[in-house]
């Protein structure tokens, strides 16, 4: 059976290059695409050409972009939380995004690179409508047909998922047309676009129960693929997110309702799946809930990428497919980029009680903690979890490899490695401005330093001491890093299915049963009945505090993994959903009217808009004066100490003189070997938190910082010119997206959003309604 592949066109996009399946037997049947309908007749051809959709699809490492979520990098999505500081395109308040010119335009997460098949968001989806259409034409039988095709679905669902939560109603294309037709396809409305998601997401999981559902695919050469419970866990989200006041102004208790009865009966499919929360048996210190990330074929990743560890030889190496977080996470002194965390949410995590720390007005109607927040030492008393998001002056960060053979001026033993980013400077007028940047951080970090780092989803080796990643000297000079990681990438695990159950439970009344999934996520990191989990006792009694609660604990559960910046815009956040009235347009369907009128009041949550984020480093006590630019220049190693009469770097390198005839002094001080050791002289020794005595090695480590260290406020997010702060500015109109300038002038008669201008008529505005159904 023959049958002709055709092209999108519908008057959005032409694309007609050639995409690169890199598989030579599809090379070799080229058309359009580079292949003919044969390649659907029997199992193995067709299955290659699903593993090419999968290549194209699944998410990234890579920054938020059109074709892949926010994965936690320091993206524009991430940057508009607390996570991160430095105003993203979404929350500047200097510039207004605009649908009318280059100049801050809104970002295009609708169309792509338009003349490139795989590049463009249309022709993935149109590679997916021909899989499915040659699947579905073709003579493999029932179970085959099933087997592929629920894959497929899945995947035309994801593509549309990630349109949708950020324009409402988008064109629904579901053929495969040719470049020569002149095709309009409209706009579809919100609820329709939904439907048409929910129904490829019901049809991929009733096509792979019969193979899934006994505890997953039954190769092991399988592992990796969709599952039943993986279209489940997204139509659970997609659940959600019609429930949430993004798309629910009235909440309509109908939609949680139902949204509850599904998501509660598909959990059991989800478990049949062989999914659940990662566990060990031997959690120490919040080690399981870092194990997550660290472990091949584990029972919390429902929808993920996998990795392999080869190098990138020479230009473009097809084979090399890394995960490139633990070279963005780890500190450039052992061969990371380094992200530095926020302030915010460092003051935001909950303390050892599992309860907000005292003082902080974010969620007003949370119990505050009996334990006291340290501003001088933020790791004192906090949550298991904590300790696995961040890194400090301080904290064991172990890795297997030796930096030291990039530069000899690196620490060398990784499977000892402690982070010691403190900083000095170099003139004492900068050491008490926050806007000065002119410090130096130990251990040859210098320039290349944060003042706390974000440690989540990292391959710590006294955790995993088997790490999954080839470490790589060489790689330095490529510029890649030498981490070579195959850690699974995961996008939707099980944690996020219990929280976003215990969500939808909430909105529908069932405030017991969406507690007991936060007591599922409690217990995993640590905490016990003892103490109600961390959990404050009218959770079961009062909705608001406890969707407050549900929120409190995706924003910590699921922190650096790319879901705050979703949730914040699902719940109006930045501004509680009390400005659609101003913008130009809006019916008044658009007015919030459940929820009081505005979400942040009902939740006890303070508005986003109009706050500010800072970042903190921990510099050297005034005692030490100032240092050099040089890697040898740290104060702390070189100033005179009582207990030694001289500089620890002198002690240290007179024992080498006297040991090694016809070295100086200054010959011995500047090896780096002497310079460690006599790093390793004055400071403790690292912070393990695989070893039961955290609490003691933590009070340690405080009295070390009492001594030695004061901590600073930096600028984080921008000052203007005359050097006052300024605040966030989430408008109103972002909540649902606009078409920028490029995305309407090569589509002509795609209706532009309302509250966005439409370039094709003047300027004038939008008229799309995202939210009529």
């Amino acid at each position: 059976m023959k049958r002709t592949i055709k092209y999108i066109s519908l008057g959005l996009m032409a694309v007609t290059m050639v995409s690169s399946c890199s598989d030579e037997f599809l090379q070799e049947k080229k058309n359009y695409d580079q292949v003919t309908s044969e390649v659907y007749e029997y199992y193995s051809g067709a299955e290659r050409r699903l593993n090419d959709i999968y290549s194209w699809c699944l998410p990234a490492v890579s920054g938020m972009t059109w074709k892949y979520p926010s994965m936690g990098t320091n993206d524009d999505a991430a940057k508009s939380t607390e996570e991160y500081t430095g105003f993203s395109i979404f929350v500047d308040p200097e510039n207004e995004l605009s649908s009318m010119g280059t100049t801050n335009g809104v970002p295009d997460f609708f169309m792509g690179t338009s003349n490139n098949i795989q590049e463009a968001v249309y022709g993935r989806i149109r590679n997916i409508n021909d899989f499915i259409a040659g699947v579905e034409g073709g003579n493999l039988s029932e179970s085959d047909k099933n087997k592929l095709l629920g894959q497929a679905y899945f995947f035309r669902a994801w593509c549309y998922y990630n349109i949708f939560k950020w324009y409402g109603g988008v064109p629904i294309v579901t053929e495969v047309f040719n470049p020569t037709e002149d095709i309009h396809i409209e706009r579809s409305s919100s609820k329709a676009t939904y439907d048409f998601i929910m129904e490829d997401l019901k049809k991929a999981a009733d096509m792979l129960r019969s193979e899934t559902t006994n505890g997953g695919w039954k190769s092991n050469a399988d592992y990796g693929r969709v599952t039943t419970g993986t279209a489940l866990a997204l139509k659970g989200r997609l659940l959600l997110l019609w429930a949430s006041p993004l798309f629910n102004r009235t909440n309509d208790q109908s939609r949680w309702a139902n949204a509850y009865a599904e998501m509660k009966n598909d959990l059991n499919d989800i478990n049949a799946c062989g999914y659940g929360l990662y566990s060990t048996g031997n959690n120490i210190n919040g080690s399981d809930f870092a194990g997550i990330f660290t472990q091949i074929q584990n029972r919390e990743a429902i929808f993920f990428t996998q990795y392999n560890t080869t190098a990138i030889l020479t230009g473009i190496d097809d084979a090399a497919k890394n995960n490139a977080w633990e070279r963005y996470i780890r500190p450039d002194n052992t061969g990371g980029n380094g992200y530095g965390a926020g302030l915010m949410l460092i003051q935001m995590f909950p303390m050892a009680d599992g309860k907000l720390p005292a003082g902080l007005s974010t969620y007003t109607k949370l119990e505050p903690s009996n334990y006291q927040y340290e501003s001088e030492y933020p790791f004192m008393n906090r949550d298991p979890r904590f300790y696995r998001t961040f890194a400090f002056p301080g904290f064991r960060w172990a890795y297997n490899g030796n930096a030291a053979e990039h530069d000899s001026h690196n620490p060398s033993d990784g499977a000892n490695y402690t982070l010691w980013n403190y900083v000095w400077y170099t003139d004492l007028n900068d050491q008490g401005n926050p806007e000065s940047g002119n410090s130096y951080a130990a251990d040859n970090l210098l320039g290349s330093k944060q003042g706390v780092y974000v440690r989540k989803k990292g391959d710590d080796l006294d955790n995993n001491p088997s790490p999954l990643y080839v470490y790589n000297p060489a790689g330095w000079k490529s510029g890649a890093g030498p981490f070579y990681s195959k850690a699974p990438l995961i996008e939707l695990r099980y944690a996020e299915v219990l929280l976003n159950l215990a969500e939808v439970a909430c909105g529908a009344g069932d405030m017991a049963y969406a507690v007991e999934q936060l007591k599922k996520i409690r217990a995993r990191a640590g905490y016990t009945a003892e103490n109600n989990y961390g959990l404050q006792q009218n959770l079961t009694s009062d909705q608001a505090t406890c969707m407050s609660a549900i929120l409190y604990e995706r924003q910590i559960e699921l922190a650096y993994e790319g879901k705050r910046f979703d949730d914040m815009r699902r719940w109006l956040l930045f501004d509680g959903g009390s400005k659609f009235s101003s913008i130009s347009g809006a019916p008044s369907t658009w007015t919030l009217t459940g929820w009081g009128g505005n979400t942040c009041t009902w939740l006890g949550f303070k508005e986003f808009n109009g706050q500010r984020r800072e970042n903190i480093e921990f510099r050297l006590a005034d005692k030490y004066g100032i240092g050099t630019t040089q890697w040898d220049g740290d104060p702390l190693l070189t100033t005179k100490m009582p207990q030694y009469g001289i500089s620890p770097i002198d002690s240290i390198a007179k024992a080498y003189v006297a040991s090694h005839e016809g070295t100086t002094m200054d010959q011995a001080k500047t090896m780096p070997e002497n310079i460690y050791k006599a790093g390793k002289l004055v400071r403790p020794e690292g912070v393990n938190f695989n070893k039961g005595d955290m609490n003691e090695q933590l009070a340690n480590l405080k009295a070390w910082y009492q001594d030695n260290l004061v901590v600073k406020e930096r600028k984080g997010d921008r000052r203007d010119s005359q050097h006052n702060d300024e605040y966030i500015n989430f408008r109103p109109n972002y909540y649902l997206l606009g078409f920028n300038s490029g995305i309407q002038n090569q589509n002509k008669r795609l209706p532009q959003t309302i509250g966005w201008q439409d370039y094709n008529n003047g300027g004038s505005n939008g008229t799309f309604d995202p939210l009529a159904e």
